[in-house]
This record gives structure tokens, sequence and C-alpha cells, in this order.
């Protein structure tokens, strides 16, 4: 199942030597940030506030918010990188078109955010200091400590000199001081991924509440609002479809079974031979109607799925499809919400129903797969492609379900194929 970010900005996963290195950076050089942050930021509104009987000040207290807002965003650059997710840039405020100069200068001044970019330009000094003396302390006592035989030569070892192995009571002796310092180093260099790490994150988990705090609460809310608007659009469109299926299908079939056991009632005094084969005929037709509506009933939910759960759901919708489908569903998959197996099963039923109608395949592959707090379901076949959300065949609506549900669907389907269906659903 393919890694995304997409859902709610799932956190990147990143090998240890790796996130050790991103950490050590952050810790490192996020100090000069700091400092230059803290000192124009102090610097400016010191100087704002004194100015603030002329209009110079206000002047000055915005450029300094516009140079904290500067600031910010590259912090959030670090930020990012920490915690393995971006930290959104907040929709800062903007003058209005009739506004005039001067309230145009100071729009940040009426900005909360921008407030937030200055107190988080001020209290981020501590934390970078504690994050950068972390860093250093470690990485130079691990790595001292470690190599500590190959430079203690260079060192002068006067004899009334006590050192650590003095105290611990294990001797004057070299073999003594370079076993210490070694196991030192040891220790350090055990303990410096966990120190690292937790400095740096102490700092950036304050520091993005500060600066993507808003951001993230609002695109929490608009994610809300287009899920909210997702599904009820993905009902509509379930609800018309029906419409149209029993109004085409069984509606039309029922009035026709009606009207032919009218004229055999007509004809059974006159002319019953005529009448068996009415009767025959509107048996036919209420088969028809019976399978018209188990397809039906299918596209609604099926009974299996609540009794039997989603991969007997899968195995029997799989045995119908005229496409030969390979089914392949993770042994981890574990238990599901209702909604979870309802969405995914719709998934691969839309997806199939598509592959058999318009894709001309030979073949298909149904995966199913849990991951990170994320149910994966993929879909491909070897037909001649061209498949496309805005195409409808049934996949706008579905990518409405699947966003209602709080997921993603992608399709990608060059012309001349193959097609791949994939949708990712938040099962936590």
């Amino acid at each position: 199942m393919p890694q995304t970010s997409s859902l709610g900005h799932a956190p990147v996963k990143r090998g240890f030597i790796r996130q050790l290195g991103v950490d050590t950076v952050y810790s490192i050089f996020g100090l000069v940030l700091a400092v230059m942050s803290f000192t124009l930021i102090i610097t400016g509104l010191a100087l704002g506030i004194g100015l603030l009987i002329t209009v110079i000040g206000f002047a000055v207290l915005a450029l300094t918010m516009l140079i904290a807002r500067g600031l910010a965003d590259m912090h959030r650059i670090g930020i990012g990188g920490v915690l393995g997710r971006p930290s959104p840039r907040p929709a800062y405020r903007k003058s209005q078109p009739g506004d005039g100069w001067f309230r145009k200068t100071l729009s940040p001044l009426r900005d909360p955010q921008s407030w937030l970019d200055v107190l988080a330009g001020i209290i981020d000094l501590p934390f970078a200091i504690f994050a950068f003396v972390v860093a250093v302390v470690w990485w130079a006592a691990g790595l001292g400590g470690i190599t500590y035989g190959l430079w203690d030569w260079s060192l002068p070892h006067p004899p009334d000199n006590k050192n650590l192995n003095d105290f611990l009571g294990l001797g004057h002796s070299a073999a003594a001081r370079i076993w210490t310092n070694e196991v030192i180093g040891v220790i350090f260099v055990l303990t410096l991924p966990f120190a690292i790490r937790g400095a740096a994150m102490l700092r950036a988990i304050i520091a993005r509440a500060l600066l993507s705090g808003i951001a993230e609460m609002r695109h929490q809310i608009v994610g809300l609002q287009e899920q909210n608007k997702a599904a009820a659009s993905a009902e509509v469109t379930a609800l018309r479809r029906l419409e149209r299926d029993i109004h085409d299908g069984p509606q039309q079939r029922l009035v026709r079974l009606a009207m032919d056991l009218g004229r055999a009632k007509q004809q059974l005094d006159s002319d019953p031979v005529a009448a068996r084969a009415t009767i025959e005929e509107a048996l036919g037709q209420t088969r028809e109607t019976l399978d018209e509506l188990r397809a039906l009933s299918r596209g609604i939910a099926p009974p299996i799925l609540a009794d039997r759960g989603l991969e007997s759901a899968l195995d029997a919708l799989a045995g119908r499809n005229p496409v030969p489908v390979d089914l392949a569903i993770a042994p981890n998959l574990g238990k599901l919400t209702a909604s979870v197996e309802t969405t995914a099963y719709f998934v691969v039923a839309e997806a199939l129903t598509n592959t058999a109608k318009h894709s001309a395949a030979q073949a298909c592959t149904v995966t199913v797969a849990r991951n990170a707090g994320l149910v994966g379901v993929v879909v491909t076949d070897d037909g001649q492609g061209g498949a496309h959300v805005a195409k409808g065949h049934g996949l706008a609506g579905l990518a409405d379900r699947v966003r209602a549900a709080g997921g993603t669907l992608t399709v990608t389907s060059p012309i001349g194929g193959p097609t791949e269906i994939c949708a990712e659903l938040p099962c936590e």
C-alpha cells in the first residue's frame, strides 16, 4: 500500500540516522535563527513602542511583525523536518481594497497570527539554547569518549591531578582513565538519539503550537466542512442513481407484469392456452425483476458484509465479476468499523463494475492492506485505461463517498492502461 501524508498530514517515517541528522541540524543551526529572531523582534518592539508618540512607531511595529513573519516561515521549515509533517502557514490578514495607505501599513498589527509570530520569536530562544546545549554536549561527550584512547597521550597528566577514575576508586593508571572515558562515551552515544530527539521535539512542538496552531484548526474545520459536503453529495448521488435504476428496471417490469396478468385473466375463459403462455411469460418477468432487485440491493449494502465481514463480501463480489479477479487481503487487516468496511466494499464494487463495463480488461487484482492507521484498497486491471473521476462512470460519486469517510481516492489510468484505483481510509 503506498504511503501518503495527505490524510491529515500523516507523519513521514524517516530512517534512524536520517532523523538524527535532521534533529541535530535543527538543534545546532536553529540557534542562529532563534538569536536573530529574538534580537530583531526585541529591538523592533523597543524602538516601535518608544516611538509610538509619533506615526513612525506604528510603522516600525508593523515592519517588525513582517520581519517576524518571514523568520516564522523559515522556522516552519525546520519544524516540519523534526515532526515529520509540514507545518502549515496561516492565512494572514490582508488589507482591504478600500483601505488607505495608513490602514494598509498597519494591517499586520490587526492580525492575531502576527502577534503569535512575535511571541514565538521571543520565547523560542531559551528552548533553542537548551536544544543547542544538549546536541553539542551529547555529540562532544559521545564522540570524545569513544575515541579517548586515541588522543589520551596528547593530554598532560601530572601526578597530583585527579580524574574521574580516581574518584571512582578505579586507580590512577592510564588504562583506568581510558576505560572510564570510553564507558562514558558509550553511554552518551547510546543516549544521543533520545536526548537530541527529545530536545528538538520540545522546541518544535511549542513553536508549532504558536506558528501553525490557528492554521491547523482552520484546515481541520475546512476539512470537516468538505467531508460533510462530500457525504451529502455521495448520499444524493446514491439516491438518484437508485431511483433511476428502480425506475428504469424493476418498475417498468412490474408495470408490464401487471399488464400481462390482467391479459391472462381475460384469456382464462376464452383462450386457456394463450392464458398459460401469458402466465409463463409473466413468471419470466418475475424472475428477471427479482434478479434486478438483488443486483440493486447489492448496491445498497449486501447482507454478507454485516454477517461475515469484509473479506467474505469481497470474495463473493469477486466471484460474481465477469472479469477474473485476483483477491489479496492482508492477514493483519483485523476488525474494522462498519463505516470503513462499507466504504471499502463500495470502492471495490464500483471499481469492478467499471472494469467490467468500460475497460475491456482480461484480469483484475484487488488488494486490501492495513498500515499506519490506514486501510488501503487498490484495484488494478489490464484494460484500455482512460478512467477519470471527472468522466463519471460512478467514480465521481465514489470519490465523494471516500472523502466522506475521511479518506482519499486516487485514479491512475493512462490511455492504453493499466488502470489503478487506490483508496486510503482512516481506521483509527
